[in-house]
């Protein structure tokens, strides 16, 4: 691995939608991170499944963090490391083998998330839907994408994704509050609503630090790069963050009383990708 100061960690769903174009010159800032030796760690809640063409498309070669951080995946001899003898999905491991990739688990694996949801729904009396259960038919007109996008969306290696069937505004916080203390991560999508066991961006990020600060023998900064949405998920965790922002976020401050300092660029700016660059190479 080549001599980097910085560790990039890029909060990429705003970037690279699920419909409709990527933000233009993202492929070119990509080829020169990678050209430059800066490593770029993409953050997304969507699936290994669901963003694996997205990463092939852009030319992503490092590793990504998905489902909100329920699992870090390495691309194939990244940091040379390997499935865990013995590991399965059932398992906790501190490594398995899911696809192509060398999966680091944070959260549990399921079906663990998917039991403890309909548990949780019995308990409380709130009625829940899980994409799983639905007819292609239905997954379609619930998550408004053609069938194979529909199809990608449900298959989740850690999480699972639900709606409420028809429960008020206080059945509902009062399922989220009771989820939170057996241990349940939520993430709200929309209408849609995801649920895992001991997601952690946080961990993620620390875990990856390790990994890098291991294989350059020193300590690589983190620097968190996010638009406003998705800003407060990640920048509490980096020790410098800048914030894409549009028109309607550039005035506005980040809510978490943790962040740093962050450096505000604009983001449909045509010089984004230059000054992106310069601010991570500490001139700008």
């Amino acid at each position: 691995m080549r001599q980097t100061s910085s560790v990039l960690y890029i909060a990429v769903d705003a970037l690279i939608p699920l419909r409709g174009a990527s933000l233009q010159g993202l492929d070119e800032f990509t080829a020169i991170l990678d050209h430059q030796g800066i490593p770029a760690v993409w953050l997304t809640s969507r699936s290994r499944l669901q963003f694996d063409d997205a990463r092939r498309k852009h030319g992503h070669t490092h590793p990504f963090v998905a489902e909100d951080g329920c699992a870090i995946y390495l691309p194939e001899d990244y940091f040379h490391l390997r499935p865990a003898s013995g590991a399965s999905r059932t398992n906790k491991a501190a490594t398995l083998r899911l696809g192509r990739f060398t999966c680091i688990p944070v959260a549990e694996v399921l079906p663990a998330a998917a039991e403890a949801l309909q548990t949780l729904s019995g308990d409380t009396c709130v009625p829940v839907v899980t994409l799983s259960s639905l007819s292609p038919r239905e997954l379609m007109q619930n998550t408004g994408l053609p069938q194979r996008e529909a199809e990608l969306a449900r298959q989740r290696d850690f999480d699972d994704i639900f709606f409420f069937a028809g429960a008020s505004d206080q059945e509902v916080e009062r399922f989220l509050t009771e989820g939170r203390t057996r241990n349940m991560e939520f993430r709200k999508h929309g209408a849609l609503w995801s649920a895992a066991i001991g997601a952690s961006v946080k961990s993620s990020i620390h875990e990856l630090a390790k990994l890098y600060d291991r294989a350059l023998r020193y300590h690589a900064h983190t620097v968190g790069i996010a638009t406003q949405d998705l800003a407060s998920g990640l920048f509490p965790f980096c020790e410098r963050t800048i914030l894409l922002a549009d028109r309607k976020s550039a005035g506005t401050t980040l809510d978490e009383p943790d962040t740093p300092q962050t450096r505000r660029l604009p983001l449909h700016s045509p010089d984004l990708w230059e000054r992106l660059l310069a601010v991570i190479a500490g001139k700008g």
